[in-house]
């Protein structure tokens, strides 16, 4: 029985990133005093060196950009879900005869799905919105297509460079509309849901021009600043807000499990999270 095993969040920059604590956490909680997980900073261009180092001691990576998609032909095999995304957060190491096998997975759409359910608390969304068109909107639709809605507005700043958005809607077989950034202030209100997948202050100018009434639940993957200025706006207006940290902790949630084969221990987890956002 392996009693000791490494896993890390690979990104570049990385030191921002606040897995360590969700993990080393989740290990104190379920007893793996000897796993570790750590932090490396690795850009696309270092990834292939980097996991040629690998061995059957790891149990798995988590990946932040730049690497979710650029990890996929690296890669031995590739869940379906991390497929027709087509992006990849979780590498799990596999153990075989004579070494070990790669193999690609999402948890970033378990993570939205289970963050806007906390937010709806049983509501079914009708229409829902997302804006931004990288790896995340791509996992926003997979999950907006389990909760149910398939046809979502997209609002993007260029329409020109959404092909691989585009391309991932069509194998996950969803027919989202694409719109230009512009139009999003004007048009949020009707929406039951949205997911703001932007990078840190990407939505501030947006927060600034929200209609005066709110009504739907907004998941702005962003958490820092807490709260950020898109979602203290949306709850001004009168809409539920669920902050990214949330996203943050489910996406973990289930790499846990994956990685270690036992339930996360979400409670804990949540807990350390909640005290390092404090900290900062």
């Amino acid at each position: 029985m392996v009693t000791s095993r490494r896993a890390a969040v690979l990104g570049h920059p990385i030191a921002h990133s606040l897995s360590p604590v969700l993990h080393r956490a989740a290990y104190r909680a379920l007893g793996l005093d000897r796993w570790r997980y750590t932090a490396e900073d690795v850009t696309a261009e270092d990834l292939v060196r980097f996991l040629a180092g690998l061995d059957a001691g790891w149990a798995g990576l988590s990946l932040t950009m730049p690497l979710k998609q650029a990890v996929l032909p690296l890669l031995d095999h590739v869940q379906p879900l991390a497929e027709v995304v087509g992006a990849v957060n979780t590498v799990l190491v596999q153990p075989e005869r004579g070494g070990y096998s790669l193999v690609g997975a999402n948890t970033d759409v378990h993570g939205i799905a289970a963050a806007l359910r906390e937010g709806l608390a049983g509501r079914v969304p009708v229409t829902a919105a997302v804006l931004g068109g990288g790896a995340t909107a791509a996992s926003s639709l997979a999950a907006l297509a389990e909760l149910g809605v398939t046809d979502a507005l997209v609002y993007v700043r260029s329409l020109g460079r959404s092909g691989a958005l585009v391309r991932a809607a069509h194998r996950m077989g969803v027919a989202p509309q694409f719109r230009g950034y512009e139009r999003a202030h004007d048009e949020l209100a009707g929406a039951d849901v949205v997911i703001a997948t932007l990078p840190p202050h990407g939505a501030d100018e947006l927060a600034a021009t929200l209609p005066g009434t709110l009504r739907g639940v907004l998941l702005d993957v962003a958490y820092e600043p807490r709260p950020t200025a898109l979602g203290a706006a949306w709850a001004a207006a009168g809409g539920t807000v669920v902050g990214g940290e949330r996203m943050l902790l489910h996406q973990a949630a289930e790499q846990v499990r994956l990685m270690t084969g036992r339930p996360a221990p979400l409670e804990q987890m949540a807990g350390a999270l909640d005290a390092a956002l404090a900290a900062r």
